[in-house]
């Protein structure tokens, strides 16, 4: 385990999902802690859960981890955020080998920019290759069942959230 190194995990997760929960399980066996950073765009941000709600669900799924992994959200460019984290890698989930393309990019740019930050890839595991937060919340809105998708909570919230969207049309 590298000690006292700290990863980022970024992403939007909106929701988290089960294959998010995997990767980050599997990150603390290398290193000592990890946050979970939530990117922000605000004027961009087509999320259906704010910052704030996904930051909870996040924090709640985590809340067992005796501090390992902590709930962050960030707005600009990524390397700034893990200077200001020292955070020493970032890690990268990937599914298929359609998004090592797109990562593979960011990471270079990354290292351009802070040329000490580390970007890790890891493979999702089997059992959640396919699981995307676009998809969970694509099937959810259409009446499809995601349980074992998502943690309970998550698709209590997921299942809230549709109803009260439905509501307001």
């Amino acid at each position: 385990m590298a000690k006292d190194a700290v990863a980022i995990y970024p992403g939007s997760f909106d929701p988290i999902t089960n294959g998010h929960i995997d990767l980050v399980k599997r990150t603390l066996r290398v290193f000592d802690s990890v946050i979970v950073a939530i990117a922000s765009n605000p004027g961009k941000d087509g999320s259906l859960f704010s910052v704030a709600e996904r930051l909870q669900m996040v924090g709640e799924v985590f809340k067992g981890f005796k501090g390992r992994v902590r709930a962050d959200s960030f707005e600009g460019l990524l390397v700034n955020y893990a200077e200001r984290k020292r955070a020493t890698v970032i890690i990268r989930g990937l599914r298929a080998v359609s998004d090592f393309e797109y990562e593979f990019q960011m990471a270079m740019m990354n290292h351009r920019l802070k040329p000490k930050l580390e970007t890790f890839f890891m493979m999702t595991g089997e059992s959640e290759f396919y699981i995307s937060s676009r998809l969970v919340k694509e099937v959810v809105s259409l009446g499809g069942d995601v349980s074992g998708l998502v943690p309970a909570k998550v698709l209590k919230k997921l299942s809230q959230k549709f109803k009260s969207l439905g509501a307001q049309r």
